[in-house]
């Protein structure tokens, strides 16, 4: 699989794995093409080893279009987020244990980072005084329902940068790859801090 992309996807999988958000064979990532058309990672493919034939094309509908090759499962949550915003450019999910433990030791249905320097890693953020908004859904192996459940909320809640699925992981965007790993690393380091005050209390 080769499009401008490809290789910012690849080049990502690596490091999110070397961090340990996206362990064995878990998480999954997409970008949109200058057609329209999504690149995304082939289901089951080792992110720590991801190379440009672990890419494969799907249209907006999620068809494959390429024979042989399965994409994500959670495909549907790739495509609602680009239907949403016609300005992002990629998506990044991923599976981290500071993002796991927080959904499984609470039950909030939104988590709340506040007064964090590092928010203002997100757009339109310009101070540390104020919060991000991190919704938290509950886990669904019908994918096609849990995309429905986040599209709901979102056409009620503005700001939004990323949510949490319980026990499962992030999902973050971007207008391109850069700045969809930029929202993976801030997230996912508020996620280790909120952890560790937590723990502390």
């Amino acid at each position: 699989m080769a499009d401008s992309a490809g290789q910012a996807l690849v080049e990502a999988g690596h490091f999110l794995f070397s961090r340990g958000w996206v362990p064995a064979t878990s998480g999954n990532f997409s970008a949109r093409r200058d057609d329209g058309l999504i690149t995304i990672t082939v289901s089951g493919r080792h992110k720590g080893r991801l190379t440009l034939d672990d890419l494969m094309t799907v249209d907006g509908d999620g068809n494959t279009l390429e024979a042989g090759l399965r994409s994500s499962a959670e495909t549907a949550l790739h495509l609602a987020i680009y239907r949403r915003w016609p300005e992002v450019g990629a998506v990044l999910h991923t599976h981290s244990a500071n993002a796991t433990v927080l959904t499984r030791a609470s039950r909030e249905e939104t988590l709340f980072l506040a007064d964090y320097e590092l928010i203002k890693a997100f757009p339109g953020i310009t101070s540390h005084e104020g919060a991000v908004a991190v919704p938290v859904f509950a886990n669904d192996q019908d994918i096609d329902r849990l995309a429905r459940v986040v599209d709901e909320h979102l056409d009620h809640h503005d700001g939004v940068h990323g949510y949490l699925i319980a026990g499962h992981g992030l999902y973050t965007w971007g207008r391109d790859v850069a700045e969809a790993l930029r929202h993976v690393e801030a997230f996912e380091f508020l996620f280790e801090c909120e952890w560790k005050s937590r723990c502390l209390r």
